[in-house]
């Protein structure tokens, strides 16, 4: 009985782990994408005025809050999604803390063309692309926690934050691994910073066309 439980958990955490994966590879090839598309796209509000510069200053703090919400999620959840249901800090009010950071640091990204349509496009772009690693992973956790995790779906919801149902809750243990993991998925939003000034140098100087303009 003994060794059908440990390989019970290992199944889980197994299954648990392809789902990361893909959360993962999902967030990389829409950043790749996104900023391939942008290289011939520029703002209407030209590179050094105050508006451009000013919506790419609301893109580095969105980044930020993103990684911040990222590594605080993290501490929370240290590798226990597999085998209990997390219900403190950002668990608390969202069910899906990590997905929710990283549309906002994705909406950080497209703010940096200095858009209000970049910050629209890439939330509501990485948000859709997430929903779907959302609902296969409450699938997979819904057989592998059973009752538990069905009340927990009952009471918090599946992505928008609901600040009234916050409690802190419990950390538990966690690896610091897991943590350094998270905070160095995280800095690829940060290469956006460097990559998107580059690009309105080359747009500005006639290296790079531009093909189409975001409000």
């Amino acid at each position: 009985m003994a060794n059908e439980k440990v390989s019970d958990v290992k199944d889980v955490k197994h299954g648990l782990g392809n789902y990361q994966q893909m959360r993962r590879l999902v967030l990389a090839v829409l950043v790749v994408v996104l900023f391939l598309a942008l290289l011939f796209g520029q703002s209407t509000f030209p590179p050094d005025t105050p508006v451009h510069e000013t919506i790419e200053m609301f893109g580095v703090l969105l980044i930020f809050l993103g990684i911040v919400g990222r590594l605080w999620a993290t501490l929370y959840i240290g590798g226990r999604k597999s085998s209990e249901v997390v219900t403190g800090g950002p668990y608390s009010i969202t069910r899906n803390p990590l997905y929710v950071f990283s549309t906002v640091a994705a909406a950080g990204v497209g703010a940096q063309i200095g858009s209000f349509s970049g910050i629209i496009l890439f939330a509501v772009l990485c948000a859709g692309a997430f929903h779907i690693v959302i609902l296969r992973e409450e699938k997979f956790l819904k057989e592998a926690l059973g009752a538990p995790y069905a009340d927990y779906l009952a009471r918090v919801p599946r992505f928008f934050p609901k600040l009234s149902l916050y409690q802190e809750g419990d950390t538990g243990s966690f690896r610091p691994s897991l943590l350094l993991t998270t905070l160095l998925d995280g800095l690829v939003f940060l290469i956006a910073l460097p990559a998107f000034e580059l690009i309105d140098g080359a747009q500005l100087s006639g290296m790079l066309p531009v093909w189409f303009r975001l409000p």
